[in-house]
């Protein structure tokens, strides 16, 4: 793929059933997708009272006994700190520190290399944890610090969006709004491990078509569709 970007056509109406994307050589011009959506101010205020509501409402009635059993599960099953780190592009490609349970043995491949299938880094705990994408649970401290929204596409690590941007024109209009702690991509069953070109292409083109068409009932929406994926332990996240 290096040296070749990608241009599509959006089909509305057939969200998530991807056709093979037409390739064209780069020729140096950026060929970015407008961005249309309701994010105005009105909106926004919105949307972020709806985040402290759910993050709050999620604290009380399970994150205040859930974090605490995780955390020692984490300690006991693996030397290291409870919590995972590492910069993410937020709003207008700001950089931010995105927290995660650490799910993987220390080492220096943590940070830059994605888990694979079977990977021998992923802990006990952390094989259940991702799988249930609990480990994706300490993002509301993002939320609450306004650095993410519940809903919104997801952060990608830095090396990862280095890589697209060159791939995928506007790849980083993605950045429009907050990232999300879930997104349509995520709900569609889009998780884990974006080892093909494809899936982040896919992720894209739904993260787009989010920011074209957001509005406060699709966040929740997005919600409802990412418990539903959950519940089906769907098989890509590990």
């Amino acid at each position: 793929m290096n040296g070749s970007v990608v241009h599509f056509r959006e089909s509305e109406s057939n969200l998530g059933v991807m056709n093979e994307p037409q390739m064209e050589q780069n020729v140096g011009r950026e060929n970015t997708p407008m961005i249309s959506s309701g994010f105005n101010k009105a909106n926004l205020v919105v949307k972020r009272a709806s985040d402290i509501l759910i993050a709050l409402m999620f604290m009380v009635i399970i994150g205040f006994w859930l974090f605490p059993i995780i955390a020692l599960l984490i300690k006991l099953d693996s030397k290291g700190p409870v919590f995972f780190k590492q910069k993410r592009h937020g709003k207008h490609n700001e950089l931010f520190f995105c927290y995660k349970f650490r799910s993987m043995v220390v080492n220096q491949e943590a940070d830059t290399k994605q888990a694979t299938k079977n990977d021998a880094r992923v802990t006990r705990v952390g094989r259940f944890i991702r799988k249930t994408s609990i480990d994706e649970l300490p993002q509301l401290i993002n939320v609450f610090k306004g650095d993410m929204s519940i809903v919104g596409p997801r952060p990608h690590p830095v090396s990862l969006n280095e890589q697209f941007s060159s791939q995928i024109d506007g790849f980083m209009t993605r950045h429009h709004s907050k990232p999300g702690l879930t997104g349509l991509a995520q709900a569609k069953g889009y998780r884990g491990e974006t080892a093909e070109f494809y899936q982040m292409y896919a992720r894209y083109r739904m993260d787009i078509f989010y920011l074209k068409k957001w509005n406060p009932v699709l966040d929740y929406k997005i919600i409802w569709m990412t418990f539903l994926s959950l519940m089906l332990h769907r098989e890509n996240a590990y």
